[in-house]
């Protein structure tokens, strides 16, 4: 396959909740999703306006002679990790979340994967660096597709395998694509204020501290680059989210939503996915909330946040067809019933595989059969 490098083409502070990450959230990726479910009372300029607009499906977007909103839809969320510091380094895709619509544009359904999942990545050829394909875990799709590039086109390179990737190990073509980063959520965050969710088991923060002489902020562990704890940091007492209901801070929120190592469930990136779609659902239903008045300031800066594919289909448009799902019509979906299946694989490492259950849910996503599947197999419904 050879492509070439692609250039771009051209949410005031009030006591309520966003995430992402997009986690990410959460991917607040989710951003996209998340203008779908608020579609019936946004100001469509606001919505729009500001929202960066880039080819980033490429060669992974359904091959149709028409393209509508019409029917089932498949949006890719992807979470970017791209910190200080090292903004030259291939980017990592930190969340990987599926947004499915099904035909009735009545509901939605959030289904993360993990990135450690083991899948083969296929050949691809950027322009400036070209990979064999080969067997990985499906969070370095992102970095293959992008070496070399920098900028908007490596957006468009790195987005572009992981669609054909997620293509190709779940069956789900996306119809539609959504980036954000963390530096974009944490000034979503900041737009709103706060963030208030139930917080289902203790976290302790290995980012986020206090220097127990001094009073500042300060990381409570030296973290190694493959993002691993190496060492507890002496005299900084680290941030600890209590299990209950809370209010995070926009800075307490961004760390919330990146922990996976000391949480108290012990469930790691699960966890993590988890606690990421509990943001998204607390966000939305708030956001639903937010006064008309308000939301040009909070509408512009998620645009702000974003890049987008928009699938051929006008946003404006995405958002009046998906007006009528409401927050309780969001629905949070768990592959592996939320419980680590690794393997050790030769060249890979320590990888997840994906159990017969979460295959057979990713194809009822393909196939738009996801309530039927669920009435069979309830326990992948993650409980909020």
């Amino acid at each position: 396959m050879r492509r070439t490098s692609r250039r771009n083409q051209g949410w005031g502070r009030r006591r309520t909740p966003w995430g992402r990450i997009l986690a990410g959230a959460a991917a607040t990726m989710l951003v996209l999703g998340g203008g779908a479910v608020v579609g019936g009372r946004m100001l469509l300029s606001a919505a729009t306006g500001t929202v960066t607009r880039q080819d980033l499906l490429g060669d992974a977007r359904p091959q149709r002679e028409r393209v509508e909103v019409e029917g089932a839809k498949n949006i890719l969320l992807v979470g970017l990790d791209t910190r200080p510091g090292e903004e030259d380094q291939p980017a990592r895709s930190d969340s990987i979340i599926i947004l499915h619509i099904p035909e009735a544009h009545d509901h939605a359904y959030l289904v993360s994967l993990p990135r450690d999942t083991l899948v083969e990545i296929p050949e691809y050829d950027n322009g400036e660096v070209s990979f064999p394909g080969g067997a990985n875990k499906i969070n370095a799709a992102f970095a293959l597709g992008s070496q070399g590039l920098t900028g908007a086109a490596a957006l468009s390179g790195g987005f572009e395998l992981l669609a054909m990737t997620v293509r190709d190990a779940t069956g789900i073509t996306p119809d539609a694509g959504a980036i954000i980063d963390f530096d974009g959520f944490t000034e979503v965050v900041e737009e709103l204020g706060e963030v208030c969710m139930y917080v289902d088991g203790t976290v302790t923060s290995i980012h986020l501290g206090t220097n127990d002489r001094t009073g500042e902020r300060a990381a409570p562990y030296v973290v190694n680059p493959d993002g691993t704890i190496r060492a507890k940091v002496r005299g900084v007492t680290p941030n600890v989210y209590e299990k209950g209901n809370r209010c995070f801070t926009p800075e307490e929120a961004l760390d919330f939503v990146r922990q996976r190592d000391l949480l108290e469930t012990n469930d790691f990136d699960y966890g993590r996915q988890r606690h990421q779609q509990q943001f998204m659902r607390a966000v939305l239903k708030n956001v639903l909330d937010e006064e008309t008045t308000e939301l040009p300031s909070l509408l512009a800066a998620v645009g702000r946040t974003m890049t987008v594919d928009d699938g051929g289909i006008p946003l404006e448009d995405w958002i009046f067809a998906m007006r009528g799902i409401r927050s309780d019509a969001l629905t949070t979906l768990k592959v592996n019933d939320g419980e680590f299946n690794s393997e050790t694989i030769d060249g890979v490492g320590s990888a997840e595989i994906l159990d017969d259950t979460s295959v057979a849910l990713f194809d009822a996503i393909a196939e738009d059969e996801v309530e039927s599947f669920l009435t069979s197999n309830p326990t992948v419904v993650n409980d909020d």
